[in-house]
């Protein structure tokens, strides 16, 4: 009997700011690279590895994305809360085997049968090399990453926090995580019991980043295990990342897989 594939969460509220003026007249996951848009991109590698039960979560511009065939939830307060708060926002989707993944990046067949073909509870996407890519998008490749330690066995002892050295980084976190029945149990307990206590890592809930839950999981002792990737990923944040060569390299190599 074939196993049965997850679903897929895209969070896909954000207006992106930092993208103006390409998200004027669109949500983020519209913007186009070579002419095809991030969320097209992304949805051609979810379909090629047969994953069909796709769930959207938006909020700005929502209505530009019912053209999609998939089940689309919405984020009423995207304007004023982050990506936990999204999830959140539907939390009725969270049940079973469930991908969870930006809906700002695109990313290889390759990364994704990764993620697939990992056993854990809670595994999350890491680019071991990620610091070429980092330096290509910024002056400086500490100011825009975030630590993330691993123990030995790759399991994250540390996870997104500003960085003061490279000694800080064994891996950048991509935003794209898969969750067995048992870790959405665990994402949830912590969740609602950062709901109930105000407070995910000294900061509103609303005002939380996916990074702040994992980092809160691991504090409450639970396991998130590394999936190490190299490569064929790239995170469309500022109008830079449209132009530079390595993006544009890229796109092309996951294109022509």
């Amino acid at each position: 009997m074939e196993d049965k594939k997850p679903k897929v969460i895209l969070l896909v509220a954000g207006e992106g700011k930092r993208l103006r003026p390409y998200t004027l007249d669109r949500p983020k996951c519209m913007v186009e690279v070579d002419g095809i848009s991030l969320i097209d991109r992304q949805l051609a590698v979810l379909k090629a590895e047969g994953l069909e039960n796709i769930v959207m979560i938006g909020g700005y511009k929502v209505d530009m994305l019912k053209r999609y065939e998939v089940e689309l939830k919405l984020n009423p307060r995207y304007y004023e809360t982050n990506m936990v708060w999204t999830l959140f926002s539907a939390e009725e989707e969270l049940d079973g085997d469930v991908i969870v993944s930006y809906g700002d990046i695109v990313y290889s067949r390759e990364i994704l049968q990764a993620l697939l073909k990992s056993e854990a509870d809670i595994a999350v996407t890491i680019d071991k090399y990620w610091e070429s890519y980092w330096q290509a998008r910024n002056d400086n490749p500490l100011d825009d990453a975030e630590t993330l330690k691993l123990r030995e066995n790759g399991t994250i002892s540390e996870i997104g926090q500003k960085p003061k050295s490279l000694d800080e980084i064994d891996g950048q976190y991509m935003g794209l995580m898969k969750f067995s029945a048992k870790g959405v149990k665990q994402i949830k307990e912590v969740f609602h019991a950062a709901v109930e206590n105000i407070n995910l890592l000294g900061k509103p809930v609303e005002n939380a980043y996916m990074t702040d839950l994992l980092q809160a999981m691991i504090n409450s002792g639970k396991v998130i295990t590394s999936v190490p990737i190299t490569g064929n990923w790239v995170e469309i944040d500022t109008v830079k990342d449209l132009n530079i060569d390595i993006v544009i390299e890229r796109l092309e190599r996951i294109d022509h897989e």
